[in-house]
């Protein structure tokens, strides 16, 4: 565990980052955004890399106050079908335009702003991680940034003042069950 040093900063937002190969990090940043919408926060969420799918959040986000979504990404995942690993140049086209629309979201009076699959676009090289680097530096001082995603790099991690990571103990999937609606997705 390590020793923090206290930072005296409590109105400023603060870099989250949710990582690891458990289940729960897209769901931990949702979790945030509905606390944050409950308390009249203005809450934006980029999805990256799942474009396309209908994901079951994207039913229940329009119901909360106070919170827009975006979605990038090229569909990659569609139940019954094998997940496409291969990476074209249009998926790096629609990361970067995630990159984009952030920087933009920063000037837009958001008070949290999550970065869905980050992470992991940025370690499938979708997006340079110089670049995602360059947002977390740039990030406004009042922003709450919240970054998802399997294997969230050193450097980034290293950038962050909250990192929590998800460990796989156990998941059904290893005994044949696919994903389920409303569950997994």
């Amino acid at each position: 565990m390590m020793k923090p040093s206290i930072k005296r900063k409590f109105s400023l937002g603060q870099i989250h980052v949710y990582t690891g190969d458990g289940k729960g990090k897209t769901t931990a940043g949702l979790g945030l955004a509905l606390r944050a919408s409950g308390q009249g926060k203005k809450v934006a969420i980029i999805f990256f890399d799942k474009g396309g799918f209908n994901y079951g959040e994207r039913h229940s986000l329009p119901l909360l106050k106070n919170v827009d979504f975006f979605v990038t990404g090229l569909v990659r995942f569609k139940p019954g079908t094998p997940f496409r690993f291969s990476i074209l140049d249009e998926d790096k086209a629609e990361a970067e335009r995630g990159l984009q629309l952030a920087r933009a979201l920063f000037r837009q009076g958001y008070d949290l702003i999550i970065l869905d699959e980050i992470n992991t676009t940025t370690k499938l090289k979708m997006l340079k991680l110089s670049h995602v680097l360059e947002l977390m530096k740039d990030k406004p001082e009042h922003i709450e940034l919240v970054m998802t995603g399997r294997r969230a790099s050193k450097k980034i991690m290293d950038a962050a003042d909250l990192v929590t990571e998800m460990k796989l103990r156990k998941h059904y999937f290893y005994q044949g069950i696919a994903a389920r609606q409303g569950i997994e997705y």
